[in-house]
């Protein structure tokens, strides 16, 4: 190779032996009068349609009248002389092609020899059953449209770096079936929601990801500059207090699924950017809440999985069971023998938490204690769907007080497999006590809580208009697909999660 074509391709050094081959075939292409990277073609049939539509042909039996176009990429080739055989992948699935050069004629048989593995080629043919009674396009014209330039991995260990799948997603989608399914299901499952939403009266909005204040949850935020402004931003961490903002307005039942962005870890159930649907109801309340999770799940296994029995994360799930209702306390008693609704104090609880090795952080109040202890003694034996209501007031900034025990909130997060999956409260909606909560979060910022929300002073102002008893919550969309495709990470649920750079 001269100087000049080097300086043109300063990395052709790199290339492997078949890499090299496959570039050198672009030229014969030309010379064909064929683009490599190919145009528009005309395709009226999927793989799983034609596999459905000519199942009830006999073997060795040809259908000439069913006329068929169909595009994909090749995944499997046998090439034998003057007749091949191979399999083409569109997103529906596969199918076997039979090609002989007798029926497509010489030069197009020549093009056909071109192909390689991971080329993207439409067909044209006639529907036909092999003798071993697998249903076969034969080919009467082979039309290459894209030449892949690097090959497939090897089928049989595919992507065997579990990071590198995740990083050329692109990859994982072509050689890994599952990886497929999980793909195409995740907006099934979203409709789903929307329709299963849609049909209960809300009205699916859209709020801004762009926010002045840090409210909603409790997280560490993304911070921005708009320069136009000479403002930072935060990138939402929640939607809640736009929505609720929206029930002050009258519109009563809302919901929003969108993208939320937390600078906190990543793991197998985390990533910094992720979905949530929250939903809010006017003149409702906590138990609307649990009725609708319970009706939702069970909604999504049947129409959109077909079944109520899953396995997720070591554990056998039955939905079909009633989910378990059970109080913080009630819990943490149970498997610590502490009984937070004897303990009054916080001097009180940090002592109880030093006999038991339980961590206090320089902001702790006495919620934040019982907190500590539930999860320590609790989460990891939440296994099948429970409600865990009567969270503190003092991590509850949101949700209204229990009135028959003031230092606990109308409030229930709901766990499958010692994950949780929703959050919801009847919600907060009495302007003083919502200032008074904000000016607390105020002095555990000051205090090192670097996750507590800051005052939403239009927020407050938006209560003093009214806005409806109401109750609200919030799920995981990623963490629900998660569970209902079985998957053990929300890396296999997201197509480009979050990784750190190479």
């Amino acid at each position: 190779m001269d100087n000049q074509n080097q300086k043109k391709n300063p990395a052709v050094e790199d290339l492997n032996d078949q890499e090299q081959r496959r570039r050198e075939k672009l030229a014969l292409y030309e010379e064909a009068g064929i683009d490599p990277f190919g145009h528009k073609f005309d395709v009226d049939s999927s793989t799983v349609e034609l596999k459905e539509k000519f199942a009830s042909l006999e073997p060795e039996q040809v259908d000439e009248n069913a006329l068929v176009s169909i595009a994909g990429r090749i995944v499997l080739l046998r090439k034998m002389g003057k007749a091949s055989f191979f399999t083409l992948q569109d997103k529906m699935g596969k199918i076997q092609a039979y090609i002989r050069q007798d029926v497509v004629g010489d030069e197009n048989y020549k093009i056909f020899k071109l192909a390689d593995l991971g080329d993207i080629c439409g067909i044209k043919g006639v529907m036909m059953k092999t003798k071993t009674g697998e249903v076969t396009i034969r080919v009467s014209e082979y039309v290459h449209l894209v030449k892949a330039l690097r090959p497939l991995p090897d089928k049989f260990h595919g992507l065997t770096d579990t990071e590198e799948r995740y990083r050329r997603r692109y990859v994982d989608l072509i050689v890994n079936e599952e990886s497929r399914n999980v793909a195409f299901m995740r907006p099934r499952i979203i409709r789903g929601i929307q329709s299963f939403m849609d049909n209960r009266g809300y009205t699916e909005v859209e709020t801004s990801i762009l926010s002045p204040i840090l409210g909603g949850a409790n997280a560490r935020p993304f911070v921005t500059h708009h320069n136009a402004l000479d403002q930072d931003f935060y990138l939402r961490i929640a939607t809640e207090l736009a929505l609720k903002r929206l029930l002050v307005g009258g519109m009563e039942r809302v919901y929003e699924i969108g993208r939320m962005f937390r600078n906190e870890g990543v793991d197998t159930t985390h990533n910094p950017e992720f979905t949530t649907m929250e939903a809010y109801q006017a003149y409702g309340d906590l138990s609307d809440m649990a009725k609708m999770t319970e009706e939702l799940f069970h909604y999504l296994a049947d129409t959109i999985i077909g079944k109520q029995v899953f396995h997720w994360l070591g554990h056998e799930i039955d939905l079909s069971k009633p989910f378990r209702h059970a109080s913080m306390a009630e819990l943490v008693k149970e498997k610590s023998g502490v009984d937070f609704n004897e303990i009054k104090t916080l001097d009180e609880a940090i002592a109880v938490a030093k006999e038991h090795g339980v961590e206090v952080e320089p902001h702790f109040l006495w919620g934040h204690v019982l907190n500590a202890f539930f999860e320590k003694y609790v989460e990891e034996d939440l296994i099948q769907p429970t409600f865990v209501y009567g969270h503190p007031v003092d991590i509850s900034p949101l949700a209204k007080k229990d009135p028959k025990d003031p230092r606990y909130t109308q409030r229930f997060e709901m766990y499958i497999s010692c994950k949780e999956m929703c959050n919801a409260f009847t919600e907060l909606n009495d302007p003083l006590d919502q200032k008074a909560r904000f000016e607390e979060q105020l002095e555990e910022k000051k205090k090192g809580n670097d996750e507590a929300s800051e005052v939403d002073d239009d927020y407050v102002q938006a209560l003093e208009y009214g806005m409806p008893p109401a109750g609200g919550i919030g799920y995981g969309i990623d963490r629900l697909v998660m569970f209902l495709t079985e998957s053990d990470t929300i890396r296999d649920v997201l197509l480009f999660p979050t990784l750190k750079r190479r």
